[in-house]
């Protein structure tokens, strides 16, 4: 089923509880939304004429939830070795592969997440690689993934640990060891240093012939010039302190995600400045790397001051238990706000599409989910979900059921 085309990109939500996450919660407040983006939000604010009205009495009203590390459209549910495109094993290094060129819109994985919020993802490579290639951000609503797109790259992927060890271990290609696998990542930032040294422009020498274009450098130059995050995955205490080592050496924005023994270490990961996409939370001790796995691990980071985001890592936790996550962290000693803020803004803001979307503020995008009730609370559902103020979804309680918009 699919909802036609009547709701507009100028809509006025109002009655409801808001909560715009930067800010206090209205009661009785209005989300007004102007030709897609967000005009005020408060109470008593007057409706301009042929606005449509949506009635939000006795619900939530909060900003579309963002997590920051899925898979989604790129390991497709159902589809075997057809639909998983997330690692590029013809080598270690694979800076220029772009997880973009693989995603499917049409994977169910995206009408999941809507009907559980999650109107914004991460979406990355896999963790196969030192290097894995770049990562994108994007609506989780549209017709083709340049429709869909927040930003891109968003991020650099890079893997430590278990994963590239054994992927590559069993494929008889080098690195295939934690000291080889660090080792391959510094000589890959060393060969980025010296293209961006010889790719620099000096005007005293104006008849010097640059460097033939290399994308694989290109893509590594981008965060070494702090454009965009370098997102490491890393679960053992150990691995963590690698990877707090090497973005020490090399002076790029690290963000590390999963982080399953990041407790263990918090205090160093707070002094360093570092945020952790943790998770994914429900989820067995699958591999040695999870024996220490807790609950309690957002909760402990948050205490000790270091900046969370909870994340799935979809198909591996469903997408749309994210906000159940968020709630099992609070029931595990982590701060409802701070929670609230983990699968809002702080992915937003390490995503570095924070001025769009992840709160209620006037003039970011209307991405704006109706809940039932307390989105922490099992019981509440997604009744309504607008992005750019175009309703993408809505609840049958009749047929028992969610209906999405046509892309």
């Amino acid at each position: 089923m699919t909802l036609d085309d009547r709701s507009g990109r100028s809509i006025a939500i109002t009655g409801g509880y808001v909560v715009p996450v930067e800010g206090e919660p209205i009661d009785g407040g209005t989300v007004l939304i102007i030709d897609g983006r967000i005009a005020e939000v408060g109470p008593g604010i007057q409706v301009p004429p042929g606005v449509e009205v949506i009635d939000a009495g006795g619900r939530w009203v909060l900003p579309g939830l963002i997590d920051a590390h899925t898979h989604l459209g790129a390991r497709e549910e159902g589809e075997g070795w057809a639909g998983h495109d997330t690692n590029e094993l013809t080598g270690p290094i694979q800076a220029q592969v772009r997880v973009l060129d693989a995603i499917n819109p049409a994977d169910e994985g995206f009408r999941d997440a809507i009907g559980g919020g999650v109107l914004t993802a991460g979406i990355t490579p896999g963790s196969g690689n030192p290097v894995g290639g770049q990562t994108v951000a994007m609506h989780t609503w549209g017709r083709t993934v340049d429709d869909m797109v927040l930003r891109s790259p968003a991020g650099m992927k890079s893997a430590l640990g278990e994963n590239p060890k054994r992927v590559l271990g069993e494929r008889r290609v080098n690195p295939s060891s934690r000291l080889g696998t660090a080792a391959a990542i510094r000589a890959a930032l060393v060969d980025a240093v010296n293209y961006l040294e010889k790719s620099r422009e000096d005007p005293s020498e104006r008849d010097r012939v640059p460097p033939p274009r290399d994308l694989k450098l290109e893509a590594l130059g981008r965060v070494l010039r702090r454009e965009i995050p370098w997102r490491q995955h890393c679960h053992r205490a150990d691995d963590i302190a690698t990877a707090l080592r090497l973005a020490a050496e090399f002076g790029y924005d690290l963000v590390i995600d999963h982080g399953t023994e990041a407790y263990l270490i918090a205090d160093k990961i707070a002094a360093a400045g570092v945020p952790v996409v943790t998770g994914p939370l429900i989820t067995a001790r699958s591999k040695v790397e999870l024996r220490n796995r807790t609950m309690a691990n957002p909760g402990l980071l948050a205490a000790a001051g270091v900046t969370i985001s909870i994340a799935t890592d979809h198909p591996v936790v469903p997408v749309h238990l994210l906000i159940v996550q968020a709630a099992l962290a609070v029931r595990e000693g982590l701060d409802r706000e701070t929670a609230l803020r983990a699968v809002t803004i702080n992915p937003a803001r390490i995503m570095r599409v924070d001025d769009r979307i992840g709160s209620l503020v006037p003039g970011k995008d209307g991405d704006v989910v109706l809940w039932s009730g307390d989105p922490f609370d099992v019981m509440s559902r997604v009744e309504q979900a607008w992005i750019g103020g175009r309703e993408v979804y809505r609840y049958d309680y009749t047929a028992r059921s969610g209906v999405f918009a046509a892309p």
